[in-house]
C-alpha cells in the first residue's frame, strides 16, 4: 500500500463529517457500492409524494460512502457529496472558485446556468477536522434521484483548503445531522425533505457492507425507515441527550478483556457519526495498536490483540480484531492499519468518543430523528 493511500485514509479519520436512498412506498433507499458507478438510467424528476428515490452511492477503501446528487434547473453536476451525520450543512464547490485547485478538480456548480437559482450571498465557512472550506450562501433545487428538495439552501465553496480536499474523490458534503449545528442556522437538506413530504418517517438507517469479497454492494442508507434484511435480532435503542451531533451524552463503559483496563467508568460523550471513517476514543492503553494515532499494524498480529466492548444500554456491543483492523491489499502484500485513532479532549470536559464508520460496519445504526434516539443491531 503507497504512502500516499495511507496518508488518505488518516485524513479521512476524522472528517466528522455519507450518504441518500431509493424508495420502496415511503421508504428512500441509496445504494452503496464498492465500485464506481454512474447515475443510471434517466429520470423524470418529482416533487413531494414520497415517491421512489434511487441513487447509486461509492466506496473508497472503506473510509469515504458518497452518492451522487445534481442542483439547478436544468440539473448540475452530478455532484458526489458525502452524506455527513457530523455536520448539518450542504456545499459544492462554486464556479466562482477561482484560486482554490481543489475546485478546479470537481465539479462546479455555476449558479447563471440555473432558473430556479436563488441568491442569499451570505458568508459561509465551516471548518471540519481536516479542512476548510468558504463561500457564501445560495438557494436552488436539489435533485436525489428523481425527487426535487425545493429551494434548498447551500453554501457554493470559492476556497477550500489542505490536501484532503485536494486528493478526495467526493466534490462536496451533505449533513444530516441536528439544526443546532447548522452553520448560520440553514435548514438542512433532512428537514427540507420532511417538510416537502419527501419522507413518510422521521427515521434514517446505515448499512455498511464491510465484506471486501462483495465489490459491487458497499451497503446502503434507507431514508424514511429501515430495511429489516439489513439487520439480526432487536434494536438496542439510546437516547440523544445533546441535539446537535447525534451524541449519546452520558456513554457506558468501554471494556477491554484483559487486566482491568475499563474506560468511561467516569462517564463519556459520544458521537455516532457516519462521515468519520475510524473509531476514536480517549488514548488507549499500550494492548490496544496505534494507541497515540500510530496507523500501521502488523498483519500476523491480529491473533493476539483483544476484543474491544462497549456498553450501551446495558447490551454489549464488541469488536473483534478484524472488524477494528482495516487491511488493504497492494499487490501481493497485505497491509493493516488500525481503526482507532486517538482522541483527547481537554478537562473539564469528559472523555470524548467518535463512533465512526468502523462501528457502524458491525451495527446497523437507525437515527431515530422524531423520537431523538439512536438504535444498534447486529448488522446482516
Amino acid at each position: 500500500m503507497a504512502l500516499r493511500q495511507l496518508l488518505f485514509v488518516w485524513m479521512l479519520a476524522i472528517l466528522v463529517v455519507v450518504a441518500v436512498a431509493r424508495v420502496d412506498g415511503s421508504l428512500h433507499r441509496v445504494s452503496l457500492r464498492k465500485r464506481i458507478l454512474g447515475l443510471g438510467k434517466q429520470q423524470q424528476p418529482r416533487t413531494g409524494g414520497m415517491s421512489a428515490v434511487d441513487v447509486e452511492i461509492r466506496n473508497y477503501l472503506d473510509t469515504q460512502y458518497y452518492g451522487e446528487i445534481a442542483i439547478g434547473s436544468p440539473p448540475q453536476g452530478p455532484f458526489k457529496v458525502i452524506f455527513d451525520t457530523g455536520s448539518a450543512n450542504l456545499w459544492v464547490p462554486s464556479a466562482a472558485c477561482h484560486f482554490s485547485l481543489a475546485c478546479f478538480l470537481h465539479h462546479r456548480y455555476k449558479s447563471s446556468k440555473s432558473s430556479t437559482y436563488q441568491e442569499d450571498g451570505t458568508d459561509f465557512a465551516i471548518e471540519y477536522g481536516t479542512g476548510f472550506m468558504q463561500g457564501y450562501l445560495s438557494a436552488d433545487d436539489v435533485t436525489i434521484g428523481d425527487a426535487i428538495v425545493q429551494g434548498q439552501v447551500f453554501a457554493e465553496a470559492t476556497k477550500e483548503s489542505g490536501i484532503l480536499f485536494l486528493e478526495h474523490k467526493f466534490d462536496g458534503i451533505l449533513g444530516l445531522g441536528f439544526k443546532e449545528i447548522s452553520v448560520d442556522r440553514v435548514d438542512p437538506l433532512w428537514y427540507n425533505m420532511l417538510d416537502q413530504k419527501l419522507v413518510e418517517e422521521p427515521v434514517f438507517s446505515f448499512w455498511f457492507n464491510r465484506n471486501a469479497t462483495e465489490k459491487e454492494k458497499g451497503g446502503e442508507l434507507v431514508l424514511g425507515g429501515v430495511d429489516p434484511k439489513h439487520f439480526t435480532g432487536e434494536h438496542t435503542y439510546t437516547p440523544v441527550t445533546r441535539k446537535g451531533y447525534w451524541q449519546v451524552f452520558d456513554f457506558p463503559k468501554v471494556l477491554l478483556p484483559f487486566d482491568f483496563h475499563s474506560f468511561c467508568e467516569g462517564g463519556c460523550s459520544a458521537l455516532v457519526d457516519s462521515g468519520t471513517s475510524l473509531l476514536a476514543g480517549p488514548t488507549l492503553c499500550e494492548h490496544l495498536p496505534s494507541p497515540n494515532g500510530e496507523s500501521l499494524v502488523d498483519c500476523n498480529s491480529l491473533s493476539s490483540l483483544p476484543n474491544v466492548s462497549f456498553t450501551i444500554a446495558g447490551k454489549l456491543f464488541d469488536l473483534t480484531p478484524e472488524q477494528y483492523i482495516l487491511k488493504f491489499k497492494e499487490g501481493a502484500e497485505a497491509v493493516c492499519v488500525s481503526g482507532f485513532i486517538a482522541l483527547d479532549v481537554p478537562e473539564p470536559a469528559e472523555p470524548l468518543w467518535i463512533l465512526g464508520d468502523v462501528f457502524m460496519g458491525v451495527y446497523h445504526t437507525i437515527f431515530d430523528f422524531g423520537e431523538e434516539r439512536i438504535g444498534f443491531a447486529t448488522a446482516a
